[in-house]
């Protein structure tokens, strides 16, 4: 009888355990199918000039949207373009105007914000004093970047002697900021001469190492983003807008980022080299986060804008954008 009852317990007792085992299971198994979010991944790739503010806004959209898993690499605009259209990546960074050729491949666009490029050279050369007071006409950079008759800074300056080589450094790889660059005189690309250097801190590099040197740079690769001065080694050479040989005091805003932008702003600075932003997807997206996201970036976003170091579009702008991401 005690043998019977004996093995009855043991055998309930069995079950109740197997009972409570299962539950255990059941419930850890919920638990993690509850707290467990999958992560939606977004690529871009492209322009050196939209880097650093992409990454920003992808630092703060996180904030609120920790599920979106932005994945930023800078390469250059052509490198972005190309991505693109390959399906490589989601988003192509892009900073110059698209030609009917790309747009006929399908490219759809979405301006963001605007920068520019500017002409640099080393902080150390002894020119720099009057560069900054007489500038540099456009007629004079072409004649170093594109016609390359001009090949003494002395010859520049129109000192009959002297024979300090002008050391011209342009980008190697396809980029929006040479492009830009070339559009200030109505030229390609390809149509400007130097030693090719690959991405803007190559050439903020070779700038900053060759006291004979000339190139340019996006803005951020020549102003530091926090301090809003000039990054060590590197120093503008002012343009000469109304070719009056000087640098009268509407030309004069190089000294701090803020004054350099509110330039880009209120048109002072000529454009191009300023020039706007853009995102690159083949076709219009339909991926719905990447809708999201671009919709973020024309509203709450536009508050990183300025103090990233770019100059936003107009409202206006903003909105037919909007409604363009929207669609």
């Amino acid at each position: 009888m005690v043998k019977q009852f004996l093995a009855i317990i043991s055998v309930f007792t069995v079950f109740i355990a197997g009972c409570n085992s299962s539950t255990e299971t059941t419930t850890s198994s919920t638990d993690s199918s509850a707290n467990s979010t999958e992560k939606v991944a977004i690529s871009f790739s492209g322009a050196f000039a939209l880097y650093p503010l992409v990454q920003t806004w992808a630092t703060e959209y996180n904030k609120t949207h920790p599920e979106v898993r932005l994945d930023i690499q800078a390469g250059g605009a052509g490198k972005g373009l190309t991505d693109c259209l390959a399906g490589a990546v989601d988003v192509g960074m892009f900073s110059r105007e698209l030609t009917d050729a790309e747009k006929s491949k399908g490219i759809w666009s979405l301006s963001l914000c605007k920068d520019a490029v500017l002409p640099t050279m080393n902080a150390k050369n002894p020119y720099l004093g009057e560069l900054k007071a007489r500038g540099v006409k456009k007629e004079e950079f072409n004649a170093i970047f594109v016609d390359n008759t001009t090949k003494t800074w002395e010859q520049l300056l129109g000192k009959s002697t002297g024979s300090d080589n002008i050391n011209v450094y342009t980008r190697a790889d396809a980029a929006g900021a040479a492009d830009s660059w070339a559009s200030f005189f109505g030229k390609k690309q390809e149509n400007l001469k130097g030693v090719g250097v690959s991405g803007d801190p190559g050439v903020a590099d070779a700038v900053r190492k060759d006291i004979k040197s000339i190139g340019y740079n996006n803005t951020l690769f020549v102003f530091d983003q926090k301090t809003g001065k000039k990054l060590q080694g590197i120093e503008v050479v002012p343009i000469d807008v109304n070719g009056n040989g000087k640098i009268d005091a509407n030309e004069n805003f190089y000294d701090s980022l803020n004054s350099f932008l509110q330039a880009v702003n209120d048109g002072n600075f000529p454009s191009p080299p300023a020039r706007n932003l853009y995102f690159l997807t083949k076709g219009k997206t339909q991926k719905k986060e990447l809708i999201d996201f671009f919709k973020w970036v024309l509203t709450d976003g536009q508050a990183f804008v300025h103090q990233a170091g770019y100059v936003p579009l107009p409202k206006e702008v903003l909105a037919e954008q909007l409604k363009k991401a929207e669609e």
